[in-house]
């Protein structure tokens, strides 16, 4: 049998972890494993014609070129958000520009998925894994339905991917953003100062309420619940008072928003739709800065949140989620994402991903009055709380 593997989208600490699981098991059991090197992008690029693939997009991986991957964070393989469903007119291989490529409007996407399943026959793939979040495996599915075999790995820092309750990267996230909320205390506290912490969470809070909460920050807002900065200022006001020391400390989702507000967004689109979020954590600390009359600090977390080494647990998860996506591979139990459900390995539809959009329980974990996590009933709910 042979197995083809990729990362997508945002790099987040213990995927090399989890593709050195999947070779070390595939091997094991007698199959092959070809890594493809920047998501997606992997087969997007690879030219049939060609003789200089192996290597540029796609490397045969073991146990020996794997032995110590786990090691570094990342992805050895490389990712991107190439989406060969749609393609922007500039990003399309030179060898698949035919002669109607100068008629093709430029805001035009085109769909080289025929293109990609020619490559999976090509090279005599018998499944794909795909490691990645929502967008990734939205891809995935979809050459599920065109009938390749796919096995799905969640992976995102913002622990977002409907259908389980964890992603790879979601731990060591946390784990940074609590480290860096401590350190930026001996700033806050030395200059006596309301420092603002902006941290990555499109669609779901749940890094900026966890790392409020395990970090002991004053308030934290969050992508769910839009919020009054004159009312924020306020109460961060009183925490700085009421703090010996005399400052005080707030996290702020990247995809929050104010009360009759938006989305800080800037950039293109990526081939997903999405574009770049990240800023409200600055419009938030200018905004306090003016209404109190008082110094700040601001500190964008963003990727320092997903660099370095992967914590133990997301070790954990990485090898465990690889092992059971290897597992089905080889069983040809296709089409189908590993996933934690109520604390406890298991598999679910890959259509799943596409049925909802993961988001806090605000109602049991955040005081949207005060802005702020309120964790009041933990007896029956899972590790992480939701």
């Amino acid at each position: 049998m042979r197995i083809g593997i990729l990362t997508g989208g945002g790099d987040v600490p213990g995927l090399n972890p989890c593709i050195k699981a999947v070779v070390y098991r595939s091997e094991d059991k007698g199959a092959e494993v070809i890594g493809f090197r920047k998501g997606w992008g992997g087969l997007l690029n690879y030219n049939l014609d060609a003789t200089d693939n192996e290597g540029k997009h796609f490397v045969k991986l073991n146990k020996s070129n794997t032995r110590t991957v786990d090691r570094s964070g990342g992805t050895f393989l490389h990712t991107s958000r190439t989406n060969p469903g749609k393609v922007r007119k500039e990003d399309v291989p030179d060898f698949l520009r035919d002669s109607d490529y100068d008629k093709i409007d430029k805001d035009k996407r085109i769909d080289f998925t025929p293109h990609v399943l020619k490559v999976i026959e090509h090279l005599k793939l018998d499944v794909i894994i795909s490691i990645g979040g929502d967008d990734t495996q939205s891809y995935a599915a979809r050459l599920h339905k065109e009938g390749v075999p796919v096995v799905a790995i969640p992976k995102t820092m913002d622990n977002d991917v409907y259908g389980t309750d964890y992603c790879i990267g979601f731990s060591t996230a946390i784990t940074r953003s609590v480290d860096f909320i401590t350190a930026l205390r001996t700033v806050a506290g030395s200059h006596e100062r309301i420092a603002v912490v902006e941290l990555f969470g499109r669609n779901s809070g749940e890094t900026s309420l966890l790392a409020a909460y395990l970090g002991g920050a004053d308030r934290a807002v969050i992508s769910e619940v839009p919020f009054d900065v004159e009312k924020l200022a306020a109460m961060l006001w009183e925490d700085k008072k009421n703090n010996p020391s005399n400052y005080a400390i707030m996290t702020i989702s990247e995809g929050a928003n104010l009360i009759g507000g938006q989305v800080v967004e800037y950039g293109e689109e990526d081939a997903y739709g999405h574009k770049k979020l990240g800023g409200i954590g600055a419009i938030t600390e200018q905004a306090i800065r003016k209404i109190l009359g008082t110094h700040t600090v601001y500190q964008q977390l963003a990727y320092l949140m997903r660099s370095g080494e992967p914590d133990a647990l997301d070790r954990m998860v990485a090898s465990s989620f690889a092992v059971i996506a290897t597992d089905m591979a080889l069983k040809k139990d296709c089409g189908r994402m590993v996933a934690l459900r109520d604390g406890k390995y298991a598999t679910v539809p890959i259509e799943m991903l596409g049925q909802g959009l993961k988001r806090l329980d605000v109602a049991e974990l955040y005081d949207s009055q005060h802005y702020r996590p309120n964790v009041s009933h933990l007896l029956g709910k899972p590790m992480f709380l939701y």
